[in-house]
């Protein structure tokens, strides 16, 4: 067994930076041919170029991923072009709730499952059966620690991601017998676009930096190699587990 990734397909949706773009990275260059997907074109584009002398071919795919319509073209063109999806990172979300719960809305409930939970399984539930046609395939979901201990005023982000580590468990009991194998990893603060919120605010970092045993800010890089161990045959007896990533922040 080894790490090398060639000839195999992935879909990473938030791909075009962040912790999606590190895993990309790390896919494409183990010799994995990778669909990167998000709203942004522009973004997906420049990763793509940046990616291009790396062994495995990058394609960026316009992906709403709230939208259905969106995901099933996402699965049809990554197919089509690149051949049936061995690997699946969903790593899209978004956090538009963080705040008082009692100030949360039905629109925002609404729209923080539809992306961070919804989009997901209708994902999943696009590629795994031909996954389980073929008795091959890795899904990682891309949680956070906020699913495992809540998120102070973050209601909405850490059920959401709660609820993807449930569904990640469940759906590895469901499709083990068919050598589909489905995990979690959870990150930490990790310093991206996406997180800006945190790491912008010095006394949450001076917080993070005075708790946590590794005491810093993690780094997207710092995700792709676990990442990449889920997505090879390195981890083939893996499945239904949330790896966290985190500097050890929950350890205490």
């Amino acid at each position: 067994m080894s790490f090398n990734l060639e000839g195999r397909t992935a879909i990473v949706t938030g791909g075009g930076r962040g912790i999606g773009k590190a895993i990309a990275f790390r896919l494409a260059q183990a010799g994995a041919n990778v669909a990167i997907a998000s709203r942004k074109i522009e973004n997906l584009e420049a990763t793509a170029s940046e990616f291009a002398s790396l062994p495995g071919k990058t394609i960026p795919l316009a992906c709403h991923v709230g939208r259905a319509d969106h995901l099933e073209n996402l699965a049809r063109e990554t197919e089509s072009r690149l051949g049936p999806v061995d690997i699946l990172v969903n790593n899209s979300a978004t956090n538009i709730g963080q705040g008082p719960s009692l100030n949360v809305t039905d629109e925002m409930f609404a729209k923080m499952m539809e992306i961070n939970v919804l989009s997901a399984f209708r994902l999943i539930r696009l590629v795994a059966p031909r996954m389980i046609e073929r008795n091959s395939g890795s899904i990682i979901n891309i949680v956070s620690i906020a699913g495992i201990r809540p998120q102070t005023e973050g209601l909405l982000y850490s059920m959401s991601k709660a609820a993807l580590i449930m569904m990640t468990r469940s759906l590895a009991l469901e499709f083990g017998k068919h050598n589909v194998r489905v995990n979690a990893i959870a990150p930490g603060l990790i310093k991206t676009d996406f997180s800006e919120f945190f790491w912008k605010n010095e006394e949450h970092v001076k917080r993070v930096e005075s708790s946590q045993p590794l005491p810093r800010i993690g780094l997207p890089e710092e995700l792709g190699g676990i990442a990449l161990y889920l997505a090879s045959d390195e981890s083939s007896f893996v499945t239904g587990q949330t790896f966290v990533v985190d500097g050890g922040a929950t350890a205490r």
